[in-house]
């Protein structure tokens, strides 16, 4: 351990990381480096500082990474319409690759030897930050404190930041709060009562979506304006990225949107069940797929839909910097050039419902072949014959 002089902790000031700073000073006799992203937590941010210099750190880095966040990471993962596990948005997924090049960078600049992290040993974020590191530095080293202190559970980290008067956001006697992670497209939930799967979530855990019961009886309209699969506007006013998910954030939360009870399978090996608000998320998701019904190439739009699967797992399991993930990229880059038009969407009571669709540059929908009512002969129906019975020798072969 002595030949650690520097570590970047990536701290948000909550329970873990604060316990961690200290026991890294503590076991290590290393000078510690702390590193909070804002990734729109918001209101953690300057109590990381706070907390930070209480325990006599000198180096303090936090970042307003929300932009970067959102069109660097967020907005090129709804451009493959990514869901893992047909649920699962992936907001806590999609964040560790932005803090682990962070983390990197930092080290560098201020000559750390390691870095450090607060994910649990059973969980996928220390899958997610250590690959993610070696892949930006391969000799980096990394200090992973749940797999090496006696410290089992959240009560003993409580009880050891009592004896070491750190102070600890909602602490609740002796009960140990949710274990919570926020940025701009969610916020997670997992611990206390949620580790029993039958058991339902609280009402009063939920803080950014109001329950679809307490929702507007009367819908609200949204429209959104894509440019090449990302957002652009909403209701004809520009945004950038992240603005974008601001604005979406408070609108379909306000509207019930975007609460998720999962049980998921874990990277490594086990189920986990968890709750998630993702209200800007839902809505993009099911805005983007509208977009592209109207302006992606069939067999295009098939090919996508199969490699999301792929797609969303390597995000999921911490290959964001694989050469396989930027190749996927590229290609579903590449499927957005035409992706250019309008979706307007039906928000009520938990619901996203999408009312219209338009491209008038892109569109490849043809109201005179489409229509039930006269086509004036943009279609010959007896045309299909032909194509049948193609297809009824092909599976008499195929047979």
């Amino acid at each position: 351990m002595s030949d650690i002089k520097k570590v970047v902790l990536a701290y948000s000031g909550g329970l873990d990381t604060s316990v961690i700073l200290k026991w890294l000073q503590d076991v290590y006799s290393c000078e510690v480096v702390t590193f909070t992203a804002d990734l729109g937590q918001g209101e953690e941010v300057e109590p990381a500082r706070a907390k930070a210099q209480g325990l006599g750190i000198k180096e303090i880095y936090i970042d307003d990474l929300r932009e970067e966040f959102a069109r660097d990471f967020v907005f090129p993962m709804f451009r493959a319409n990514t869901i893992y596990e047909g649920e699962y948005l992936l907001g806590t997924s999609i964040a560790r690759p932005l803090i682990a090049k962070r983390l990197i960078e930092i080290a560098n600049e201020t000559g750390a030897d390691a870095i450090s992290h607060g994910a649990t040993g059973k969980g996928n974020d220390q899958v997610r930050f250590e690959l993610g590191a070696y892949a930006l530095r391969p000799d980096i080293r990394v200090i992973a404190p749940w797999r090496e202190w006696q410290l089992t559970s959240r009560q003993t980290l409580l009880e050891y930041a009592e004896k070491h008067g750190i102070p600890v956001e909602m602490k609740q006697g002796k009960s140990s709060p949710y274990s919570m992670d926020a940025n701009l497209l969610h916020i997670s939930y997992e611990g206390r009562v949620l580790e029993n799967p039958w058991t339902e979530a609280e009402e009063a855990m939920w803080r950014w979506t109001v329950s679809p019961e307490a929702a507007p009886d009367q819908p609200r309209y949204i429209e959104l304006s894509y440019r090449q699969g990302d957002i652009v506007a909403i209701d004809d006013v520009p945004h950038s990225p992240a603005e974008v998910m601001i604005a979406l954030n408070k609108i379909a939360g306000e509207n019930g949107i975007g609460r998720l009870d999962i049980v998921e399978n874990r990277y490594v090996g086990m189920k986990s069940r968890g709750c998630y608000e993702t209200p800007a998320g839902t809505v993009m998701l099911k805005a983007h797929r509208a977009i592209e019904s109207l302006t992606l190439d069939r067999e295009v739009a098939h090919l996508k839909d199969e490699l999301m699967p792929r797609y969303a797992s390597l995000i999921y399991n911490g290959y964001w910097w694989s050469p396989e993930r930027k190749m996927l990229q590229t290609m579903i880059d590449a499927s957005q050039a035409f992706v250019n038009g309008k979706v307007r969407l039906k928000l009520y009571k938990g619901n996203v419902m999408v009312v219209g669709r338009m491209s008038e540059t892109d569109s490849l929908f043809d109201e005179s072949i489409a229509t039930f009512e006269e086509d004036a002969g943009a279609y010959n129906q007896k045309d299909a014959e032909g194509f049948i019975k193609l297809k009824r020798v092909k599976n008499a072969y195929c047979r």
